[in-house]
């Protein structure tokens, strides 16, 4: 199951795509990680998911990524006499923490960390941004507003605050027990929602205690603004668009996208770009130019993964969602404008051993035209190296690790081959070689290069290179 381009395809799973035949469909249509969204699904019900997943996998023989994405904190508003009131531009409206039924004047907010973390001049947002009001006066249980976009405001609606730090975790009750289930299931990534600051990065990871990732789902104005501590915590990022459009004007997110997208390729982070990619396939079979144009655009700007989220969770059409994401990649990444902006975006790489292995593993590959990077790795650090260096020719890992084989499917280019682990140096250039040639990347007497940790298994201690031919008995180092 090679793929035939670089950037991979997440896929949502939901009531269109919730059977394992269905499931093997959109894998050999393209995906590469199936998410697994806890706002819609029970415990059980995940580990029914988990289970076809890993049927789907046992058949073909390739690793494939799980990822749980968390509900995170929703905040809402209380219940309105009759359902709704209509507020008018100048009205003014208050948010308090009385429980009795609201009105057109005011409303209960049944949140008190809202209360401690909004200031006068803040915007309140409801509904996703279809009424707007502006604090103009903030008490410890009174909110006072001025309505500056009016309109239906309905009881239960959510309630966006861009401008303020509310003081409570990113992890909810229910946030904590589907986490402990999704880790008990043994998926790959967990999907952080709702974050404003590192240290929400660092709870998630204390509970998960190395045995998922956490991909940060940036949604928030506060969590853009500390992206660099967040980067540095986080395994991976997600940009996701919806919440980021309802919190920020929206001609601010696509640059916000491709600052998330150069920020993940410096540091070596695996960036998701998700939201409205092919919107329209959820009712029709082709997308609109534009969406394509979207897509296109995340691939030229060198993302690691597309994510589809109700195209092929309750989509009419997810197998053809999935397979037209696959397509545009692999038409942008045969563009020959495409290498270009790839190689303009690569940063220079950081003053340690393994990544200066990595850009040379790179630059001789590219120099030499050689059929494929082979990387040997326990952990997957040395292919993310290698993935950040977006190299021309195909990246293979080479893993002892099932789990590191499903956790580098969401990273550019890798191709990863579970197999045991290497015996000495000599198993590890000759056996790469059997598994470039048996895999089709590449043909008998053309040249690999072999990057890999010495001594074997030691996590992130990348320091050994050497190019070999394959289908030969010799190898230069």
């Amino acid at each position: 199951m090679r793929r035939l381009r670089r950037a991979k395809i997440v896929a949502t799973l939901g009531p269109a795509s919730s059977t394992t035949e269905m499931i093997g469909k959109l894998f050999a249509a393209g995906a590469d990680v199936f998410r697994i969204n806890m706002s819609h699904t029970s415990h059980d019900r995940m580990r029914e998911l988990v289970a076809m997943i890993r049927k789907v996998e046992q058949d073909t023989g390739r690793p494939i990524g799980i990822l749980v994405d968390l509900q995170g904190p929703k905040l809402r508003l209380g219940s309105i006499a009759g359902g709704a009131v209509t507020v008018k531009n100048g009205d003014i409206f208050v948010l308090d923490q009385d429980p009795a039924i609201g009105d057109a004047t005011r409303v209960y907010l049944p949140h008190p960390e809202i209360f401690a973390g909004v200031e006068t001049g803040h915007t309140l947002l409801i509904d996703d941004g279809k009424v707007r009001l502006i604090v103009t006066q903030a008490e410890p249980k009174r909110i006072t507003t001025r309505v500056v976009v009016g309109g239906k405001l309905s009881d239960r609606k959510g309630v966006s605050l861009p401008d303020s730090t509310i003081p409570f975790s990113a992890l909810t009750t229910k946030d904590t027990s589907d986490l402990e289930a999704a880790l008990e299931t043994g998926i790959d990534w967990i999907a952080l929602s709702f974050i404003q600051r590192p240290e929400d990065i660092a709870e998630a990871k204390k509970l998960t205690r190395g045995r998922a990732l956490i991909m940060a789902k940036i949604e928030k104005p506060q969590a853009v603004h500390r992206l660099d501590e967040i980067i540095e915590l986080a395994d991976a990022l997600m940009v996701a668009r919806g919440d980021l459009g309802v919190e920020m004007p929206l001609e601010k997110v696509p640059g916000v996208q491709k600052m998330m997208t150069r920020a993940g390729r410096a540091t070596g982070k695996p960036v998701v770009v998700a939201t409205q990619m092919l919107e329209s396939m959820i009712t029709s079979p082709v997308p609109t130019r534009a969406e394509v144009s979207d897509v296109a655009t995340a691939i030229y700007e060198g993302a690691d993964a597309v994510m589809l989220s109700a195209e092929s969770a309750a989509g009419q059409f997810p197998i053809e969602a999935v397979a037209t994401m696959n397509r545009i990649a692999e038409e942008v990444e045969a563009d020959p404008l495409y290498r270009g902006i790839i190689d303009a975006q690569r940063a220079v790489p950081e003053a340690t051993g393994a990544d200066a292995i990595a850009d040379a593993a790179r630059h001789i590959a590219d120099t030499l035209d050689l059929a494929a990077v082979m990387c040997w790795t326990s952990s997957g650090s040395t292919g993310l190296r290698i993935a950040r260096e977006r190299p021309r020719p195909p990246v293979l890992t080479l893993t002892p690790n099932l789990s590191t084989g499903r956790r580098l499917a969401v990273v550019w280019g890798v191709h990863c081959v579970v197999t045991e682990d290497a015996h000495d140096q000599d198993d590890m250039v000759e056996r790469a070689c059997r598994i470039a040639f048996k895999e089709g990347f590449a043909k008998a007497g053309q040249r690999v290069i072999v990057v890999a940790g010495v001594p074997l298994g030691t996590p992130g201690a990348t320091n050994m290179l050497r190019i070999a031919y394959v289908g030969g008995d010799t190898a230069e180092d």
